[in-house]
C-alpha cells in the first residue's frame, strides 16, 4: 500500500501554541495575557493613572472608540470546510517593504509614561519577530538609535508636519539616513483632540518632556530652542508660579531631556526644549499644497495616515503617494467620527483595487487582522495592544503580543480555508446576523 500519511506543516499559529502548551507543562505561563481583554485588565493595573489615561483614552465620550470596534462586531466570518488547505503564506508587500505577516507597528507617541525606553524596547521586540516598526516622531528615544538595535529589519518613520519647514527637512534627512523605507505622514493631529482623561489629570506628556527626543536629538530643532533662550534673554518676564506641581514637571523635564540630570537642572535648556516643541511640532494650516512638495524633499516611498473620506483619499492616489492609512488615531482625535473599518470600505470601492491601502485603530487580535484584510486592507497597524504589553512585560510582553496575534492570524485562515492574502476577499465573511 502507498503510505499517505503527511505531517502538517506548523505554521506560527500552532508554533505560538506548543511553546505556550509546552511551557505550561512546566509550569510557566505566558507574560501577557493571550485575550485582549485580560492584557488591557492587566495593562490598566501595571500602569500609572497618567499613562493610562494618556495610551487608553480617546476623544470626548470616547464613541469613536466603541464604533472602532461596533465595526469589526458587524461582520462574521464563514469558515470553509474540508478544504485541504495545509500550508499558509502570510507573507506581503507593502509599499516595497517585505512582510513575513501583514502587521506593521503603529507609531505610538510618549511610550516612556509605560515603560522606560519604550522606543528602544519595541524596536528590540520588532526585530526579534520580524515585524516592521514605524518610528514615531514622538517618541522618547531618537529615531537614530532604534534604528540601531533593529539590524536589517525594515523601519518606517512618521513625521508630524511642523509649523517650522525647515525641522521638516532635517527630520527627513535623519530619516533617510537611518535607512528608513517610507514616511508616513500624520495628517489628522494638527490639534490635539478634546482627551477628557487627560484633561483631567490636567496630564500632557509633552509639556513635562516625553516624547519629544525625535526633536531634542535633531540640530535644527536645537538651533531654534537656542534662539528661543536668546530672545528671552532680553524680554522681562513674569516669575512662573512656584507650586509642587511645577516643581514636578521641572525635574521631569530635566530627566527626560538628554544629558546630565545636574547640568540639565542648572540650564534653561529643558524647559524651553518642551515649551518650542508645544509651539510648532505640528502646522494648522497643513493643506495639500504642503503635501505636494514632498516628491522633491525625500526619496522616500510617502504614505499619508488619518485618511476616512474617499474624495482624500482620491486626492492623495492624485497626488501619486504610495499608500494611504485608513485611520481615525485610534479614536483619540474627533468623538463621533466614522469607525477606521467602516471607513476602508468606503474608501476601498472608491479608488479601486490597485492602491495600497493599510487599516490602523480598532486592530485588537489575528481574527480582526483577517475580517480587516477580507474587507480591503493589504496589512494593519497595531497599536494599543503592543503598548499594553510593554506596560505588563516591558519588551517580552510587546513580543508576546506580536506573536500572538500572528498566531491567531494564521489559525484563521487555517481554519478558513484560506491559503496566501491574496486568497482573502469577502467570500469568507458576511454582515453579522446576530449583531
Amino acid at each position: 500500500m502507498t503510505d499517505t500519511t503527511a505531517s502538517t506543516p506548523a505554521g506560527p499559529g500552532r508554533d505560538r501554541q506548543g511553546v505556550v502548551y509546552r511551557d505550561g507543562a512546566l509550569g510557566r505561563r505566558p507574560a501577557v495575557p493571550t485575550s485582549f481583554g485580560e492584557l488591557e485588565r492587566a495593562a490598566r493595573r501595571a500602569s500609572s493613572a497618567r499613562a493610562w489615561a494618556y495610551v487608553a483614552g480617546g476623544a470626548g465620550e470616547g464613541r469613536t472608540m466603541v464604533d472602532n470596534r461596533r465595526a469589526f462586531e458587524r461582520w462574521s466570518i464563514v469558515p470553509r470546510m474540508a478544504h485541504g488547505v495545509t500550508e499558509r503564506d502570510l507573507s506581503t508587500t507593502v509599499v516595497n517593504t517585505r512582510l513575513s505577516a501583514p502587521v506593521m507597528l503603529a507609531p505610538v507617541g510618549a511610550g516612556a509614561s509605560m515603560a522606560p525606553d519604550s522606543d528602544l524596547s519595541i524596536a528590540r521586540a520588532a526585530a526579534a519577530t520580524g515585524v516592521p516598526y514605524i518610528f514615531s516622531n514622538q517618541g522618547c528615544n531618537p529615531m537614530e538609535d532604534c534604528a540601531a538595535v533593529m539590524g536589517e529589519t525594515p523601519r518606517w518613520f512618521q513625521l508630524y508636519w511642523s509649523a517650522d519647514e525647515d525641522l521638516v527637512d532635517s527630520l527627513l534627512r535623519r530619516a533617510e539616513t537611518i535607512g528608513a523605507e517610507a514616511v508616513v505622514v500624520t495628517l489628522d493631529t494638527t490639534s490635539l483632540g478634546w482627551r477628557p482623561r487627560d484633561l483631567d489629570l490636567g496630564s500632557l506628556p509633552f509639556a513635562r518632556g516625553e516624547g519629544i527626543a525625535q526633536y531634542t536629538s535633531d540640530p535644527r530643532f536645537r538651533d531654534i530652542v537656542r534662539a528661543r533662550i536668546d530672545a528671552a534673554r532680553d524680554v522681562i518676564t513674569e516669575r512662573p508660579e512656584v507650586t509642587f506641581g511645577a516643581i514636578r514637571t521641572l525635574l521631569a523635564m530635566t530627566r527626560n531631556h538628554p544629558g546630565g540630570f545636574l547640568d540639565n537642572l542648572r540650564s534653561a535648556v529643558p524647559r524651553a526644549a518642551a515649551e518650542t516643541f508645544l509651539d510648532i511640532y505640528s502646522n494648522p494650516g497643513l493643506s495639500w499644497e504642503h503635501l505636494a512638495t514632498l516628491r522633491e524633499r525625500t526619496s522616500l516611498p510617502i504614505v499619508l495616515k488619518g485618511i476616512l473620506h474617499p474624495d482624500d483619499a482620491r486626492r492623495a492616489v492624485d497626488l501619486g503617494v504610495d499608500a494611504v492609512v485608513v485611520s481615525n488615531h485610534g479614536g483619540r482625535q474627533i468623538d463621533g467620527a466614522i469607525a477606521s473599518l467602516d471607513a476602508l470600505l468606503d474608501i476601498r470601492a472608491a479608488i479601486g483595487q490597485e492602491p495600497t491601502l493599510l487599516l490602523d485603530s480598532g486592530i485588537r487580535s489575528g481574527a480582526d487582522v483577517f475580517v480587516a484584510l477580507v474587507l480591503g486592507a493589504d496589512a494593519v497597524l497595531l497599536g494599543r495592544p503592543y503598548m499594553y504589553g510593554l506596560a505588563v512585560a516591558g519588551q517580552r510582553g510587546v513580543e508576546e503580543v506580536i506573536r500572538n496575534v500572528i498566531a491567531e492570524f494564521d489559525l484563521t485562515m487555517a481554519l478558513t480555508g484560506a491559503r496566501s492574502i491574496a486568497d482573502l476577499d469577502k467570500r469568507f465573511v458576511r454582515p453579522n446576523p446576530s449583531f
